[in-house]
């Protein structure tokens, strides 16, 4: 059994093409996944000004034509900076994370009505019943390290059987970073905080934070996806290791991850049909951030079958892996373990035990569609299996390679060794096929 180690260019193959958000069919295919759940939109203030706004309307109301249920929360820092200019007025803080005085709240109050309107007007534009609310219940962030936060809040709770009522009416919710303390007067409050704090309340599926950013940067390189843990030890040992535009949006994600949101997004709000491609296409065009290195790793179903088959034939087809029929994956469809973003699968690998000798295991059928590649996503499949051999008992794990075997000695902390090393009857399969491939060991500690 040969396996493909996931770890060549990141380049298109005719099996990894780009689901276009034009193409009805390929955005059709998620609709079962997605439908009647809710996803919580972030749009940052700048991406409310940027030409693309109209665009994104157009997306919201595909999302919602697909019976996506959508929130939408709005930022102001954008319209603050612009109001202080022209009126001549000294803010305190724009993005409300520090000091809110009189003057700024002033300003937010009216930079938050300017921003619902243009929301509420481009939504019912597209035909889209909405509503601003005073849903968000908020307390005065009070005095940290001897300074007076003034007008700026912390949420306090949300009042999630109102929203819930707005989005099983289907009205969209437009929630303002101003939001209303016991006294029923305005605070403000950080709209990256209040996404994630609605997602914990609603149980959102995602947040989509919208910015004029690529997504997150960390020590200058765009990253695609990152884990929750990975994440959370960057902001507590170096924060400055992520680019200040989305450090917010970072440590919120990490928040609402914790508190049962399962996925975060952080995107360009400013690239057409940006939002389709990052929700309805395996590669996206911003960052995802996830639970865990394992947690898009799961035992194989019978409804994976044409996936899984459909995903390695390339492979077959370069004799990387050999050729199993649909049949024969459903046959074993035990043995396999895949690897989904947002329930599609992007990886899959096999593992095996040997009936005579149940302390040996083996690792096969290991591929990563070409976009995943120089990812990490092999090294996770090998690691995920060798993880669950041992909690299986076994103390040996073998894998055979023609192509790969590079990555299984290089990354993967496999030996080579002698086709000895096989039991009995893989022995006699390894010999009939003719392949001559590479015997690769790992001892479990």
């Amino acid at each position: 059994m040969s396996t493909s180690n996931g770890t060549g260019p990141a380049t298109h193959s005719a099996n990894a093409t780009t689901i276009k958000p034009t193409d009805l069919r390929g955005i059709l295919k998620y609709v079962p996944r997605f439908q009647g759940q809710i996803f919580v939109v972030a749009l940052d203030g700048a991406i409310v000004a940027d030409d693309n706004f109209g665009n994104l309307l157009v997306d919201l109301a595909v999302l919602r034509s697909l019976a996506i249920k959508v929130v939408l929360v709005h930022g102001i820092s954008h319209q603050i900076k612009e109001l202080s200019v022209a009126r001549n007025i000294t803010i305190s803080n724009s993005d409300g994370t520090g000091v809110t005085d009189a003057g700024t709240l002033d300003l937010a109050i009216r930079a938050s009505s300017r921003v619902s309107h243009a929301l509420i007007e481009g939504l019912t534009q597209n035909a889209l019943k909405c509503a601003t609310t005073n849903a968000v219940r908020a307390l005065p962030l009070g005095i940290i390290k001897g300074v007076d936060q003034q007008f700026t809040g912390k949420v306090e709770r949300i009042d999630k059987d109102f929203l819930t009522e707005l989005i099983d009416r289907q009205v969209v919710p437009v929630v303002s970073p101003v939001a209303f303390g016991p006294d029923g007067k305005s605070l403000r409050v950080n709209s990256d905080l209040l996404a994630a704090e609605l997602a914990e309340a609603l149980h959102a599926t995602k947040i989509i934070y919208l910015t004029p950013a690529t997504g997150l940067e960390i020590d200058g390189e765009f990253r695609r996806e990152i884990s929750l843990e990975a994440l959370r030890k960057i902001l507590a040992e170096r924060p400055d290791r992520i680019d200040e535009a989305c450090r917010s949006k970072a440590e919120h994600a990490v928040k609402a991850i914790e508190t049962g949101t399962p996925r975060v997004h952080i995107l360009d709000g400013r690239i057409f049909d940006g939002l389709l491609n990052e929700i309805f296409s395996n590669e996206g065009v911003g960052s995802l951030v996830y639970g865990n290195d394992y947690a898009q790793i799961r035992k194989a179903r019978k409804s994976d079958v044409r996936m899984i088959y459909n995903l390695t034939r390339a492979a077959v087809r370069r004799e990387e892996l050999i050729h199993r029929t649909q049949q024969a994956i459903e046959k074993n469809i035990d043995q396999f373990f895949v690897f989904e973003i947002d329930e599609n699968i992007i990886a899959c690998v096999t593992l095996y035990f040997y009936p005579d000798k149940t302390q040996v295991a083996e690792v096969g059928s290991l591929y990563v569609m070409p976009f995943y590649h120089n990812r990490g996503v092999g090294k996770k499949m090998v690691d995920y299996a060798c993880m669950v051999a041992k909690e299986r008992g076994a103390t040996t794990v073998l894998a055979l390679s023609t192509q790969s075997f590079g990555f299984f000695t290089n990354v993967v902390g496999f030996e080579e060794t002698t086709k000895d090393a096989l039991p009995e009857a893989r022995l006699k399969l390894y010999e009939d096929s003719g392949r001559n491939a590479k015997v690769l060991v790992k001892r479990l500690g």
